[in-house]
């Protein structure tokens, strides 16, 4: 039956519908096409019709029809389910308006997406040794960027793993993956893991804050959309993999391998890379260097994971969880090249200016020698140390040049990083006598002159030998060879003070010296850097140089920034005072106060010093091929039992050794014949007293 659109009226005249003719019977009623019932026609008494107008209409309800009526409950189920779709499409709507509206509110504060552009990563520091092995990073990150082609391919597929399953497959933002951890969360009663994806995660490292909050989340999901227009998704996961933090001050894949493995990301094992990945979510918490359980759990969980995913086989799982490497954590910035690579980067200003792209330093560093030098410094202070009472030692080693080719700062730079050799400034003592001396060739003494050796007093300063005596006549080679007190200070009183700090600067004593009396016996303080370059005139023939570690600066794609040059000061002492010097300082090694210092048939010289109440022990000594200074000490500059000639010159000695490893000997520059012989006649110096 067709229902359409009725209209049941009294009008007879009016054509009657098609309804069947018992219906209409039964209900007294006539159908016709209209959208109303109405009741049956009324009698000729109508109000109507005794005013001979048109009946009115009289509208009432009417009981439907038994079939109209079994109709609308056969359908009711239907009309549910429209009434219920139209309710949820209206609030999905709303909804949605809703959130568009939240969207463009908080998608206000990031400006126009053309405007957005990926921060620059804070600029590294790649140190190299001589012969190209990083020995350390500087910067903000503690590592540089490397390429996602240049790793492993296991590395990234540990950490999307981990972090971001549907990292292939996903828009920016994981639907199924808010659902999945909305489940799990609910199922277990609190927030399980984060759903934030890789390319959120980049969003909210490049752009945001780490501010928990709905408007955070939103810029977080508007990024990471325009990032995944913008960029590849192998481009994501790299700059992931370079900013993202690891813990330990490490920012970055190259910088995590380093902290935590020593090595470089490029040749990280699968099991380290694990180990990596697994600590992501919180890396404080889950820290291999002090949570080493907990790290090993996290890298079980990221193996099982890449199983998962398919990226690796059990067995190669079990293989990597049976890495001994992968479970060794490097001690941190523990050698003594840290030491370097911080003075390395306190110097990039003064090449560079500001450095606003990662370079490559490449030092002058003997990478073997260094390694060498800093066992040496190590055992001298684990063994010797509680005797002598001394707890702290360093060591400069450089080529004649004044290139470094070994520094070691400290014994332990993971407890303390300062620069004992470079920042530290201490008095020299008695090596920095042989400046004295300097000055008193260069007004016409030589090593034969014969000088006096008794007590004096200068308003009210009456310096005293170590050994509380005087031997009276003396020549002036001897007096130094024995490291006396009286006859440098007399040649400073004599001479004047400030011709002794004009000698030390020109040899290339940088530190600030006062002009007194007592510098001739070392009261002023120096770096053990430049006190052990000043000594290299003696060594090359009188040429003075400016200590460096740096010989060339570089872009990462290779551009030459900077290279050393041979320029210096130039040529400082004429032939026969190196001739002269070397006469002195070479007896000090061989009959003086250096003896312990000498090695093979070498020609060394040297000169000890040790600082008032024994606070400092030092010894700098150099041949025609290096130079190098040792000293000894405390931070509270406590006083030790430790003297220049013993175990300071020992050290020297001993990484001098190895340094001449294979070189042939060469004799000391200079020309100087001694007076015993020429026959001549000795003069004798009578000092104003």
């Amino acid at each position: 039956m067709r229902l359409g659109r009725t209209l049941v009226t009294t009008d007879p005249s009016r054509p009657r519908a098609s309804f069947p003719t018992e219906l209409d019977q039964a209900m007294d009623i006539r159908v016709y096409h209209d959208d109303r019932i109405a009741a049956p026609a009324t009698p000729a008494t109508d109000r109507g019709a005794a005013t001979g107008r048109e009946p009115r209409r009289v509208r009432t309800r009417q009981p439907r029809p038994p079939a109209i009526r079994r109709r609308s409950r056969r359908h009711g189920g239907f009309g549910f389910v429209v009434r219920l779709t139209y309710w949820v499409s209206g609030l999905a709507l709303l909804a949605l308006v809703a959130l568009g509206g939240v969207v463009a509110y908080y998608g206000q504060d990031l400006g126009a997406s053309d405007t957005w552009e990926i921060p620059q990563r804070p600029p590294n520091i790649r140190v190299l040794a001589a012969n190209g092995q990083v020995i350390a990073n500087r910067g903000q990150t503690g590592g540089e960027a490397v390429g996602l082609h240049e790793l492993p391919e296991y590395v990234g597929q540990a950490v999307i793993a981990s972090e971001d399953r549907r990292f292939y497959s996903h828009f920016g933002v994981d639907p199924l993956g808010l659902v999945s951890v909305a489940v799990e969360s609910v199922q277990s009663g609190r927030v399980t893991r984060g759903a934030s994806t890789i390319t959120q995660q980049v969003a909210k490292n490049l752009f945001l804050s780490p501010e928990q909050s709905l408007e955070r989340k939103v810029q977080e999901a508007l990024l990471a959309i325009w990032l995944e227009r913008t960029y590849t998704k192998d481009q994501i996961l790299e700059l992931y993999l370079n900013r993202v933090h690891f813990g330990s001050g490490a920012t970055g894949i190259e910088a995590a391998a380093q902290t935590y493995f020593g090595i470089s990301a490029r040749n990280l094992s699968l099991g380290q890379a694990a180990m990596l990945a697994g600590i992501l979510p919180a890396p404080s918490t889950y820290n291999p260097r002090t949570y080493p359980e907990r790290a090993i759990e996290r890298q079980r969980l990221a193996l099982a994971n890449m199983v998962r995913a398919g990226f690796i086989t059990t067995a190669q799982a079990d293989a990597a969880m049976a890495d001994p490497d992968a479970q060794v954590v490097a001690g941190g910035r523990s050698g003594a090249q840290h030491y370097v690579a911080d003075w390395v980067e306190t110097l990039m200003t003064a090449y560079l200016g500001e450095v606003a792209q990662d370079v490559v330093v490449t030092t002058t560093l003997d990478a073997g020698l260094q390694a060498h030098a800093e066992r040496v410094l190590r055992t001298a202070v684990a063994n010797e140390g509680p005797g002598a009472g001394f707890t702290q030692a360093a060591l400069v080693i450089m080529d004649v040049e004044g290139q470094v080719r070994a520094m070691v700062g400290g014994t332990d730079y993971a407890r303390s990083s300062y620069n004992r050799a470079v920042t530290a400034r201490r008095q020299p003592g008695s090596a920095f006598k042989p400046f004295v001396y300097l000055t008193a060739l260069q007004h016409g003494y030589t090593p034969d002159t014969l000088v006096v050796d008794g007590p004096f007093e200068h308003n009210g300063w009456s310096p005293k030998n170590s050994s509380g005596k005087f031997v009276g006549p003396i020549l002036l080679r001897e007096s130094l060879t024995y490291s006396l007190n009286t006859i440098p200070a007399l040649l400073a009183i004599e001479l004047g003070p400030e011709a002794v700090v004009e000698t030390a600067y020109r040899m290339g004593i940088s530190s600030p010296l006062q002009a007194v009396p007592s510098i001739s016996l070392g009261s002023e303080e120096v770096s053990l850097l430049e006190l052990t370059g000043a000594y290299a005139p003696f060594a090359n023939g009188g040429y003075g140089v400016i200590p460096d570690v740096i010989s060339q600066i570089a872009t990462a794609d290779g551009e030459i920034l900077y290279s050393a040059s041979e320029a210096g000061p130039g040529r400082i002492l004429t032939d026969e005072q190196v001739g002269m010097m070397n006469d002195m300082l070479r007896s000090s090694v061989e009959v003086g106060t250096s003896r312990q210092a000498h090695f093979g048939q070498w020609p060394i010289g040297g000169k000890t010093g040790t600082s008032q109440r024994n606070r400092d022990a030092l010894f700098v000594g150099y041949t025609a091929q290096y130079v190098g200074g040792v000293w000894l000490g405390n931070d509270d500059d406590s006083p030790t039992r430790a003297f220049g000639g013993q175990i300071p010159a020992r050290i020297w000695r001993e990484v001098m050794t190895t340094a001449h490893e294979g070189r042939p000997v060469v004799d000391l520059p200079g020309h100087y014949v001694r007076l015993h012989d020429r026959a001549d006649t000795p003069t004798v110096l009578e000092f104003a007293q």
